[in-house]
């Protein structure tokens, strides 16, 4: 059985468990420490259980809770080199739980594989994350402003995915933001948008995806309806079926 239960999912933070095959891995860590306690102990395990924290970049929305998660959780913390060189100069005392991950490269935990592969976001260093079981494969990506052939290899195949469906190119360009944020979040460095994301949705469903999950949604440049429609409609007739995550809630897709 393989089930993934979103914690947060947006600019206001982002966190993720997946379980599969008897492991607990955490996506992230961008919300409080309390509130992912809280999390897990909803979904029925503790900190302890943990079998690893994957990190997909060391923007405050992906790390916001990781100083604290790391006094209560032995669990290591598998971050690409420049992320890790980063978490190890402002996390006190996290030296030795870090594992620096290089694309591509098969970590074990029981018998879960994983592992990374780039996306393209301004940030040190970002990555997307792939966990392959006996009863199913699950992969991860956001934050990339445009879907580099590392991402799109990465997520084939996988039969639930999370991606990014940040914003509508209309909201964005007449909405309020700055000028240079603007182009910040459309730039190949940026954002995916809902139109991206439909179209890689659409190729990885015919490629045997069959659940859909959009995260990082803009409060202020996209909607859930607007996000479930457009990529809905790159869908209709593949058999996938797409969610949208909430941006403070839980939803839980389980597959197998």
């Amino acid at each position: 059985m393989m089930r993934l239960t979103t914690f947060a999912s947006g600019s206001s933070g982002n966190c993720a468990l997946l379980s599969m095959d008897g492991v607990h891995i955490l996506l992230d860590a961008g919300i409080s420490c309390r509130r992912i306690c809280e999390h897990l102990r909803l979904t029925g395990i503790n900190c302890e259980d943990l079998a690893a924290i994957l990190i997909t970049h060391e923007h405050s929305d992906h790390i916001a809770g990781l100083a604290t998660l790391a006094k209560r959780c032995a669990a290591p913390i598998c971050a690409p080199r420049a992320v890790a060189g980063y978490l190890d100069r402002t996390i006190a005392g996290v030296s030795l739980r870090l594992r620096v991950t290089a694309p591509e490269e098969h970590l074990r935990f029981g018998d879960v594989t994983v592992r990374s592969f780039r996306t393209s976001h301004d940030s040190a260093e970002s990555v997307g994350w792939r966990a392959d079981g006996p009863s199913g494969s699950f992969a991860l990506a956001t934050d990339s402003g445009c879907v580099t052939p590392e991402m799109r290899e990465g997520l084939r195949g996988a039969r639930c995915v999370l991606i990014e469906a940040n914003h509508d190119v209309d909201m964005l360009l007449s909405g309020p933001y700055p000028p240079y944020l603007k182009r910040r979040i459309l730039s190949e460095r940026g954002h995916l948008s809902n139109d991206d994301c439909a179209a890689l949705a659409a190729d990885l469903a015919r490629e045997g995806t069959r659940q859909i999950l959009l995260g990082h949604l803009s409060r202020e440049n996209n909607s859930p309806a607007r996000a479930l429609q457009t990529v809905s409609a790159a869908l209709s007739g593949s058999g996938a079926a797409v969610y949208v995550a909430p941006a403070d809630g839980r939803i839980t897709l389980e597959d197998g």
